[in-house]
């Protein structure tokens, strides 16, 4: 297989932690003794040294006609200077030798480099949370998603505030290579192979009231029960709240509805099932609480726009 090229490109301000994630990850997949599966080289917009927003520069090897030759570009976040919605000149120049075709990833505030010169029009895309109201303004033309770790769309991927770089490397792994060489890039460098949930768990939320209650226990007592069908009513007793009260918190504390929450945990769990057993899609299907194999189908679609029987194709760990 020919070693896939991968280019990151430092910007000024850079943070450094996303830097050195797609280094870390890709260059990780390759067990001992064998050869490389990604070769990830660092680049700035004139080869010279970039200024990162902690105390330090770094001096990187290549200018920007490292771009013109990847298979695979990254644009981590950058300074506070490169998210306003313009790009100096030397930067535009820079994207400007990226082969068409070329896939192209963004960490964090990466995103608004690669809106501001024109390569997210029309496409979806994610950024941090907290960025996302002025991302919207900004970049209007852009279908941004504010809730989720990451977003694939095909040969442009985005993920959202720094450790959710990590996601969306191992998720291009798991694309490229499968669950086996993302399971083991996992344990190596002892990250999550998936990590369930978006970014409205970590949205700023009100500090509960001293001695207030929270829909946790009857979150608890679903993930344990997945199969269930609970009503709301049966939720909202699990934690002693009215219906309306229990709804109104349930969202405050994840940013989803209890059936929106729910799905996802189901699906989530029907993932794992299809990545790690041979069980029948009609079996996970009950024991993840759809009923039958066809709601499932209907669920994956929606979430995942793919099928059961798909996913495992792609994901499946097992031979």
């Amino acid at each position: 297989m020919p070693q896939h090229q991968v280019a990151v490109l430092a910007l000024d301000g850079v943070i450094a932690f996303e830097l050195a994630t797609p280094s870390r990850l890709f260059e990780s997949t390759r067990p001992p003794g064998e050869a490389p599966l990604y070769r990830v080289r660092t680049c700035s917009v004139d080869g010279g040294p970039v200024r990162t927003s902690a105390d330090f520069r770094v001096v990187v090897d290549h200018g920007p006609e490292l771009l013109a030759e990847a298979d695979t570009v990254v644009v981590p976040a950058p300074g506070p200077e490169l998210t306003a919605g313009r790009l100096p000149a030397e930067v535009h120049a820079a994207l400007a030798r990226i082969r068409p075709g070329t896939r192209l990833l963004s960490i964090c505030t990466g995103a608004f480099v690669l809106a501001a010169a024109g390569l997210l029009d029309g496409r979806a895309a994610t950024t941090h949370w907290m960025h996302t109201d002025r991302f919207r303004a900004l970049f209007p033309q852009v279908r941004v998603d504010p809730d989720v770790l990451f977003v694939d769309d095909g040969d442009v991927l985005s993920s959202g505030g720094v450790a959710a770089g990590v996601d969306l490397c191992m998720h291009v792994i798991r694309r490229d290579h499968g669950s086996a060489v993302a399971n083991y890039v996992a344990r190596r460098c002892v990250v999550p192979p998936w990590r369930d949930g978006g970014q409205a768990q970590y949205v700023d939320l009100p500090v509960p009231e001293r001695g207030g209650a929270t829909t946790a226990p009857a979150r608890e007592w679903a993930l344990d029960s997945l199969d269930a069908s609970p009503s709301l009513r049966e939720l909202a007793g699990r934690c002693g709240m009215s219906v309306r009260t229990f709804t109104r918190r349930f969202r405050e504390e994840t940013g989803l509805s209890p059936g929106q929450w729910l799905v996802r945990q189901r699906t989530a769990h029907a993932r794992r099932l299809l990545e790690g057993t041979d069980l029948t899609v009609d079996h996970i299907a009950r024991v993840c609480g759809f009923g039958s194999g066809a709601s499932m189908r209907a669920h994956f679609q929606a979430e995942l726009g793919v099928s059961p029987s798909s996913y495992r194709r792609t994901f499946s760990c097992t031979p």
